[in-house]
């Protein structure tokens, strides 16, 4: 092609074509702009249509059965035993299957096992394996298979971030700590598809761990002969319900339907692409060009946008996970100070700070343990029913009794780890405080290991951020981690009662009878107050409404192949941006298709995707390269932690200056 006419192209491209669609919406009217800020701009489904078998119907499934995947960021590796956070735990469920598995709702079901029997003090486990599962290859899925991957998990040598989800199995501990070879763990191959599991205590929630990607099993000859590249493309072995297919550094990982997976006939999704955005405004202007059917979350300054002209496609769910601040009983003025440190609880807005600061539907919280949990509800301290004026009223005069007042204010550290909301939460905290008590707390921003090292060591720390999210759905996961000597109990709480309390809800077999136990424990907890609860985490994702199968529940764990696409109710229901792709070219003699695929187009209102360069066609991935087996991922696409300076930050004055002068 000619320079000029090359220009000419590019000019009608990037000027002259966005000029021309503008026009062509002003003629169109307010359907189109509605359609176009949201509501349906996505084809809405037609109505699911189950068959005999419970299985869609035919007549209802899309003709295209792939599913375009936001992960959020790029895994560091698929060795299941290596892998650490969300991006690599997405994938790996779709990979590989443990001896269980979850449902749609949650609910742990038959994996690659498909029975069990527990002995009667619940310290046995046998499971039973399906005749029919077969590894990608076409091997056999053997208990050895899983006797293999167990011990690999728990070898010092692999140096699993998650070996310690194997420490109720019996000697998992002397493994970890090297005193005993992976040879001594407690499981061993009753005969080819028989698997005993020996535990050290009864554990009630070991069902749920087996889920887990630290207990997948592995191919041994695949292990064996490419050593640490057995995850790679090209060698990776698998027996889950996906295989992989192609992994495109900083572009995509891409995963094909594995034909030899025992439930391959239920399996509805041929294809599914991960693609690693880790800007999520990026990631949703993909999902409204059509280009992502789901999103790992959403911007964190356009969530009421979202509300507003996408409600159907805004999916918010609680997730399980709470987030807190702590308190140094082991320094003062907090030690043996109950009375203070509920002043400080109950001074605190839980309404205003989720609705004014963090501003993405988490739910104000109470308790340590967020609701969501089948078959457990937590106790609910009396204040929690108070209005806040109440709540306010008590805070003064406990604080007053614990010596402080405005000629004597209370004065404190409060240390945080980098992360907007974590900033904003500790200078609302901290602003609330000063208003309702007068108390005078100095911000502290640390880099994310000395942030950890010295909510360990319990030296420097008097009031720090926290949280956990749990890997399994178990109240136990949340409670023990104020057991005395637990390695992420930082508060320096201890209570032998409590502790107590703990042993009796491992041992508990009856459900109901330890549900109590755990009930009486969590009661416990909360009157002692060594922590400041604030807000139970939540999931925020776009979904395409035609996507089906899956559903939300408290772990945000969600396999592909429960999963498929309906058709579209109507033609209608496509975008302009769809309909326009259709049109005619410019002319013959360019013999250039000009896609507007990737063009964002503004619409009135307050969309805030709408600027200029949205006019734009968003940039190709650049710098993509294919991992080849054996290679290392780079190192900028390693997982890194943030940072930030180690000095005070201004405290303000009230909530509503740190929520406008917060961007996002």
């Amino acid at each position: 092609m000619k320079s000029g006419m090359y220009d000419s192209v590019i000019l009608l491209r990037q000027c002259v074509l966005p000029a021309i669609l503008l026009i062509f919406l002003g003629a169109c009217g307010d359907d189109y702009r509605e359609k176009l800020a949201g509501r349906g701009s996505h084809a809405r489904p037609v109505e699911l249509i189950l068959d005999e078998d419970g299985r869609p119907a035919p007549s209802v499934l899309a003709e295209e059965q792939e599913l375009n995947r936001d992960n959020g960021q790029e895994p560091q590796t698929l060795d299941p035993h290596l892998a650490e956070g969300l991006p690599s735990a997405h994938i790996l469920r779709d990979l590989f299957e443990g001896l269980t598995a979850q449902s749609p709702e949650g609910r742990i079901v038959p994996g690659a096992a498909i029975r069990w029997n527990i002995s009667r003090d619940g310290k046995t486990y046998t499971f039973y394996l399906r005749r029919d599962a077969l590894w990608s290859n076409g091997d056999p899925v053997t208990a050895a298979d899983f006797v293999f991957g167990l011990q690999r998990s728990a070898d010092p040598a692999t140096a699993s971030k998650y070996a310690q989800v194997l420490l109720p199995i019996e000697n998992a501990a002397e493994v970890l700590a090297g005193d005993l070879p992976p040879s001594e763990l407690g499981v061993s191959a009753m005969d080819e598809f028989t698997l005993q599991i020996s535990m050290r205590d009864p554990t009630p929630y070991f069902l749920a761990l087996l889920s887990h990607s630290s207990t997948y099993p592995v191919h041994r000859p695949s292990v064996e002969e490419h050593g640490s590249a057995f995850s790679r493309p090209g060698n990776l072995i698998s027996n889950g319900a996906y295989i992989l297919s192609e992994w495109v550094i900083r572009s995509r990982i891409t995963l094909v339907k594995n034909e030899n997976y025992w439930g391959a006939g239920n399996v509805i999704l041929e294809k599914v692409n991960y693609f690693p955005f880790e800007d999520r405004s990026t990631a949703l202007k993909r999902f409204r060009a059509g280009k992502l059917h789901w999103t790992s979350s959403v911007p964190n300054n356009q969530f009421k946008w979202l509300q507003k002209h996408y409600p159907d496609e805004l999916v918010i769910s609680p997730w399980l996970g709470s987030y807190y601040f702590g308190f140094n009983l082991e320094r003062e003025p907090f030690i043996e100070n109950p009375g203070l440190r509920k002043a400080l609880i109950l001074a605190l807005d839980r309404d205003l700070l989720t609705e004014k600061v963090t501003q993405f539907g988490e739910l104000p919280s109470y308790t340590l343990v967020p609701p969501g949990i089948m078959d457990y509800v937590s106790p609910v301290p009396e204040w929690a029913e108070w209005t806040q004026a109440e709540r306010e009223a008590e805070a003064k005069r406990l604080y007053a009794e614990a010596g402080y007042s405005e000629d004597n204010p209370l004065q404190f550290e409060i240390r945080y780890t980098a992360g907007l909301n974590n900033k904003k939460m500790a200078l609302a905290a901290s602003s609330l405080w000063k208003q309702v008590l007068g108390v005078q707390a100095t911000l502290l921003n640390e880099e994310y290991k000395v942030f950890l090292q010295n909510r360990e060591r319990k030296i420097l720390t008097q009031v720090f951020q926290a949280g956990w999210i749990s890997d399994y759905s178990d109240p136990y996961s949340f409670l023990n981690l104020f057991r005395t000597g637990h390695g992420r109990n930082d508060y320096g709480y201890s209570n032998s009662l409590y502790d107590a309390l703990l042993d009796e809800v491992a041992a508990e077999r009856i459900p109901s009878r330890r549900r109590r136990l755990m009930y009486e424990t969590e009661r416990l907890l909360l009157a002692d107050v060594p922590f400041i609860p604030l807000y139970t985490y939540v999931t925020k994702r776009m979904v395409n409404p035609r996507l089906k199968g899956w559903q939300s529940n408290v772990m945000d764990h969600h396999y592909s192949k429960d999963m498929f696409f309906l058709k579209a109710a109507t033609d209608e229901a496509t975008t302009v941006v769809e309909e326009l792709e259709t049109s005619e070219t410019v002319s013959e003699e360019t013999t250039t298709t000009i896609l507007l695929e990737d063009i964002d187009i503004p619409v009135e209102g307050d969309d805030p995707l709408s600027t200029e360069q949205d006019l734009l066609p968003a940039e190709p991935a650049q710098d993509t390269e294919t991992l080849e087996p054996g290679q290392e991922l780079p190192p900028e696409q390693k997982e890194t932690d943030d940072s930030g300076e180690n000095k005070p930050t201004e405290v303000v004055d009230d909530v509503e200056t740190i929520v406008e002068d917060s961007p996002g």
